[in-house]
């Protein structure tokens, strides 16, 4: 296949994306190899070359000798014409073998909108979509990523799930196979069972059956056998300083979406913005020593010679030894002119010493992100963020010579008002006022504000999963309403496309029965839904009504507290009750203060004891 693929290569946009033979990949000798594993990325190569934790785990499965972990991406439509027109199958990038040959296929679910392209890259592989439609021949394929928190939408198209944290569950997986295949006594069936039974962390979909009330919720979930859990609690990383680091990552050789050295600072966030699913499925707090962090940076960059540098995490500013961290990478990082990130920066606790740091390097324009366009939603979503913050953040940023802030809101959140609404460009216009009344501020140029506008969408496990979305017509009035409020050139206005966050709600709190109608999308032509020039409402609406699916039944109907909820079969580490007590503070406009600050007993340093509790700040 190679030679064919080589001249194919010719008449295909960006061929870098499948030539393969980057420097730092890995190459092992197949007679040497008792499992072979594709991991997946469902989308094209330059983003999912960017992913930190397809790095991380590549490393740790190739890390295992007998065991060979290769990459595949999503090919463009260009080559995807090209792969039918010649009868090529999806291939991994290493050894250009078919994805068929292996033991696993690993996709990683980032984003809901990533479905139909997991199916396309399933037919490319020539590997049936249903789980209950691949025999024997077929590789055990494999979920994973957040996502798969609740993964009841695609259950029927995924054999075992990963739930948490995959650095030892992987390779638990993987070892488990390999020992069935050398006792003699593996059949698919038979591995799948044991996996439930033995490995935490594991959810096989087959192995559960879901009754439904006349209501069309959910009645029950029940495990077919009795020694397998009936909820299937996460797995995570307990000691950070210990976890898997690639020391070697795989170079492209060609532009990428974040080609640097992506340093994970932390795992977790003290906050609890009420919206955040990132912030509540990623508990408890981790960090890593910042000694530890500054020697992987150096590996990294020697093994790379990579001119940036991103500090990775929720939210960079809560981390505790921040001020030490960026003294001792500044030791290295300016003589050898790498520039370092710091994204994710909250405005209160952003500061001069912090903006002194990184303006000594090359950096661009701040980001901040209120969410709400006044202090009452703010404390709604428990955003704990005050007016006076962002105005001294953004002086602190005017005053080193900064013109251009931009600001990220939502839109559709609950208890909504006009009022709340006609806050956000207000407070655009507010923050350009501050950089005028800033005596430091650069005045050879004028400001800029962008301020971004996203839709409100309610994710499983967090204090908002039971809130209605709004319609797409109220969504789109409300876009509108915004945009007539905005009256000063320097103030741009951008918006997420609200069709798209209408289909995103219904997959996000989907359960088993969304299958049908997103097989029959695909069967359609949906595929790479998350880039908008593909991405067809009116294809996903016909799909739901032949599916008999009722898109506002999932995205914009209230949940009932008591309500079993399609991902209840997962115990992601905090308590519902926690949940539910957030969700009524929510409606009462109260707030919850940090981690740090008081401890509101979510449940999830239950996972890993006291060392993942969150430190206190200095």
């Amino acid at each position: 296949m190679n030679q064919q693929l080589n001249e194919i290569l010719k008449q295909v946009s960006k061929p870098g994306r499948y030539s393969g033979g980057e420097y730092g990949q890995v190459i092992k000798d197949k007679t040497n190899i008792k499992a072979r594993f594709a991991f997946a990325f469902p989308d094209t190569y330059e983003i999912g070359m960017s992913n930190l934790g397809i790095r991380i785990l590549y490393n740790c499965l190739n890390n295992e000798k007998d065991i060979w972990c290769e990459r595949v991406y999503a090919p463009w439509i260009d080559m995807q014409e090209k792969m039918k027109e010649h009868n090529i199958p999806l291939w991994a990038h290493e050894s250009k073998d078919s994805i068929s040959e292996f033991d696993f296929l690993g996709f990683t679910l980032q984003y809901e909108m990533c479905y139909t392209t997991v199916l396309n890259m399933l037919d490319l592989a020539n590997i049936p979509l249903r789980a209950s439609d691949r025999g024997e021949e077929f590789p055990l394929v494999i979920g994973g990523g957040p996502c798969a928190y609740n993964p009841e939408p695609v259950a029927d198209f995924f054999d075992l799930f990963n739930i948490g944290e995959g650095e030892e569950m992987l390779v638990e997986i993987v070892r488990l196979y390999i020992k069935m295949k050398d006792e003699g006594r593996y059949t698919k069936s038979e591995f799948l069972h044991e996996a439930a039974r033995t490995i935490p962390g594991v959810y096989v979909p087959s192995l559960y059956t879901v009754e439904y009330n006349t209501d069309g919720t959910i009645k029950s979930y029940s495990p077919i056998y009795d020694d397998i859990p009936t909820k299937v609690t996460k797995r995570i990383i307990t000691d950070m300083d210990k976890a898997p680091f690639p020391e070697k990552v795989v170079m492209p050789y060609t532009e990428v979406v974040h080609d640097r050295i992506m340093l994970e600072v932390f795992r977790g966030c003290i906050r609890g913005c009420r919206f955040c699913q990132a912030g509540i499925i990623y508990r408890p707090v981790r960090e890593k020593s910042p000694d530890l962090l500054n020697e992987q940076a150096k590996c990294i960059f020697e093994n790379t010679g990579y001119e940036e540098m991103s500090l990775s995490s929720l939210s960079i500013s809560d981390y505790t030894w921040l001020p030490e961290l960026t003294d001792k990478l500044l030791d290295w990082t300016n003589e050898n002119m790498v520039s370092f990130s710091l994204p994710s920066l909250r405005v209160d606790s952003f500061t001069k010493e912090l903006m002194d740091k990184v303006a000594s390097v090359r950096s661009s324009s701040l980001t901040f992100a209120p969410e709400a366009g006044t202090q009452r939603l703010r404390d709604v979503i428990n955003k704990n963020v005050q007016l006076d913050d962002l105005l001294r953040a953004v002086n602190v940023a005017f005053t080193a010579g900064k013109t251009q802030v931009k600001l990220y809101f939502m839109q559709g959140l609950p208890t909504e008002t006009e009022e709340d609404l006609k806050g956000i460009p207000e407070l655009a216009k507010t923050v350009i006022e501050a950089y005028y009344a800033n005596p430091n501020r650069n005045k050879g140029r004028a400001p800029q504000v962008t301020f971004s506008v996203s839709c409100f969408i309610p994710k499983p496990f967090t204090p908002f999963q039971w809130e209605p979305q709004d319609s797409l017509e109220v969504l789109e009035q409300k876009q509108k309403f915004i945009g007539d409020c905005v009256t000063d050139k320097k103030i741009r206005y951008q918006h997420h496309d609200a069709k798209t966050c209408v289909i995103e709600a219904v997959l996000a709190r989907g359960d088993r029965r969304l299958a049908d109608a997103i097989e029959i999308a695909y069967r359609d032509g949906a595929k790479f839904d998350a880039w908008s020039e593909f991405f067809d409402y009116d294809m996903w609406m016909s799909a739901f009504e032949r599916a008999g699916i009722d898109p506002a039944f999932y995205a914009s109907r209230r949940w009932a507290y008591d309500e079993i909820l399609p991902w209840d079969i997962i115990d992601c580490g905090v308590t519902k009750e926690f949940l539910i007590r957030e969700a009524k503070k929510a409606h009462e406009e109260v707030t919850t203060p940090n981690c740090r600050e008081h401890c509101s007993g979510c449940g999830a340093n239950k996972l890993g004891g006291e060392k993942t509790c969150c430190p206190k700040k200095k």
